[in-house]
């Protein structure tokens, strides 16, 4: 898998052969990436299901800030830390092991936030709820939160104080990014469109 933009585009990430393991595609980062802004200078972003860190990689090479990618398979760990090493990401890029969910309520408790949260748990493991509810105390006020599932997220079933910013589908995958609120513009923003790419 190569990244798409930054100052690491074209740099290969290893895509290892684990169960359950589902790298964002190409088309899907694109389109993220479009929503979002190229410039993501300051930024400090958490990956919480990292698995190739291909989300997690593709903020550093853009810019940001601090990086911080999740993974509690120890195979992967492994692989994300060479490839830090490997693009020499070192002064932006963390790849800590642990459990996501324990890990996000545990931060949020010690008063972490992040301004730009990225979710994709497993499709079969039913946590998009709890992740989203975790998230959500991470969140820096204005901060933006990236869903991929396999359902479509709608208000109904968000937490209060997110809504839907941006939606689309590629495949199977429904792909979001929600807002917790309008009010600070750090973020280079487009017009809101619900439209696939």
């Amino acid at each position: 898998m190569r990244l798409i933009g930054g100052r690491w585009k074209r740099s290969k990430l290893p895509v290892l052969d684990k169960p359950g393991l589902r790298p964002t595609p190409d088309r899907v980062r694109e389109t993220l990436f479009n929503w979002l802004g190229q410039d993501l200078t300051g930024l400090r972003v958490l990956d919480a299901f990292a698995g190739s860190g291909a989300l997690g990689f593709e903020a550093a090479s853009r810019g940001a800030q601090q990086v911080l990618l999740l993974e509690q398979d120890a195979v992967l760990i492994r692989s994300l830390r060479d490839s830090v090493a490997r693009l020499g990401g070192q002064a932006s890029i963390e790849v800590k092991p642990g459990e996501a969910l324990s890990w996000m309520r545990s931060a949020a408790s010690a008063g972490e936030r992040f301004d730009l949260i990225f979710l994709d748990p497993p499709f079969n493991a039913c946590l998009f709820d709890q992740a989203l509810a975790a998230a959500l105390r991470l969140l820096a006020d204005g901060g933006l939160l990236y869903l991929e599932a396999d359902l479509e997220f709608v208000a109904a079933s968000l937490p209060p104080s997110l809504a839907v910013w941006r939606h689309a589908r590629a495949g199977q995958v429904h792909y979001h990014l929600l807002r917790q609120s309008p009010a600070n513009d750090h973020l280079s923003r487009p017009s809101s469109d619900r439209s696939a790419p």
